[in-house]
């Protein structure tokens, strides 16, 4: 589904790699990827269900303090209802709602719990559910912090307009078996406008494809 460049929000990837480019496999800086986060003030986090279902134990460990009134929507992709933890997700802290963005052909969810938004027959239809996220609830900035399977389906999709890169100073090798990027089999441009070496020797590179009007990070 083509769209144009004011019909869906910016998209943000932020993501933590390796100099190979994986995403696992090296001890990422948390406190730093956390902290650059907070960069483009989101209005939605853009979240795959494989990244929520690994934190399953965490989310089950207590609970949390609750919404975070100020805070970005969480929008989790979950094509097949596997997630269930959406009470624990929206009392993280972290988000002040939840939402579940699903295809016709999703299971019938079996917990209460998130709204939902339906883009797309088989799977979610990434395009479409970002221009309902606009549409709908005016949503200007999301950021995606997800593994490789989401980012390359954005990518292959060309629904990404910034990448930030936090390259840390070590090869994974055999141990990095995750690229950030997923299967994305597409080539992509993008124009690097900034390099910061941060503590420890972690780069923070950030890319862009082209300028767009509205609200953007800085």
């Amino acid at each position: 589904m083509a769209t144009t460049l004011d019909a869906r929000p910016h998209v943000i990837v932020h993501v933590a790699v390796s100099l190979d480019g994986a995403i696992d496999g090296f001890d990422v800086d948390v406190g730093t990827y956390y902290r650059l986060a907070g960069t483009w003030s989101e209005d939605v986090t853009l979240v795959g269900a494989d990244t929520i279902l690994a934190q399953d134990a965490l989310l089950a460990d207590g609970a949390g303090p609750g919404p975070a009134p100020d805070g970005p929507v969480l929008a989790v992709v979950d094509s097949r209802a596997r997630v269930r933890s959406w009470n624990a997700l929206r009392d993280a802290g972290h988000w002040s709602d939840v939402i579940a963005l699903e295809a016709e052909s999703t299971p019938p969810r079996t917990v209460d719990g998130p709204a939902t938004m339906v883009a797309g027959s088989d799977r979610v239809d990434l395009a479409s559910a970002l221009c309902r996220l606009r549409s709908e609830r005016e949503v200007a900035i999301v950021r995606v912090d997800s593994g490789g399977g989401l980012i390359g389906a954005l990518l292959d999709s060309d629904l990404v307009d910034e990448l930030s890169l936090l390259v840390h100073p070590v090869v994974a090798g055999s141990a990095g078996t995750r690229p950030w990027h997923g299967a994305n089999t597409a080539r992509h441009g993008f124009a690097i406008h900034a390099v910061e070496l941060l503590d420890g020797g972690v780069v923070w590179l950030r890319a862009s494809t082209r300028p767009r009007g509205g609200r953007q990070g800085p």
